[in-house]
């Protein structure tokens, strides 16, 4: 019985690590919109929700974002096994391309940014009841 509370407890709290580290990227995709040459950045919530429970995954990365541009690229990334390694984060195709190089749409990231902030508080509030719910069942009320 402890054992489920403490297993959906702890999924909740990956999937806000990884909420977290998804809006860190976006922020950064927001802040660097006039960087030229800055290649835009995403987490595959999926993949990093998969490899964070420690189940193998066959999922694919999503059609909005490629790892690398060609099969002989190295992608490049933090360590193997860390959030937001090589084998989650990916660079988002540009819809327009522009002159500078820069491959942010800042209706896209603005849209993703305000997305993932509500699925985040959701999950704030998940937790905080399971909490609530759970410190009322300790204390017999």
């Amino acid at each position: 019985m402890f054992s489920q509370m403490n297993n959906a407890l702890d999924f909740q709290a990956k999937a806000l690590v990884v909420r977290a580290e998804r809006q860190r990227l976006i922020a950064s995709n927001i802040a660097n919109a006039d960087t030229p040459g800055y290649a835009a950045r995403d987490l595959s919530f999926q993949e990093a929700m998969i490899q964070a429970s420690g189940a193998s995954s066959s999922l694919s990365v999503s059609p909005a974002v490629s790892a690398t541009s060609h099969a002989k690229h190295l992608a490049l990334g933090t360590r193997s096994g860390e959030l937001g390694s090589a084998s989650q984060l990916a660079y988002s195709t540009p819809t327009q391309p522009s002159m500078d190089g820069n491959s942010v749409d800042l209706d896209r990231e603005r849209s993703k940014f305000v997305d993932n902030a509500v699925r985040y508080e959701a999950t704030l509030r998940f937790i905080n009841s399971q909490s609530k719910t759970l410190l009322s069942a300790i204390q017999g009320q």
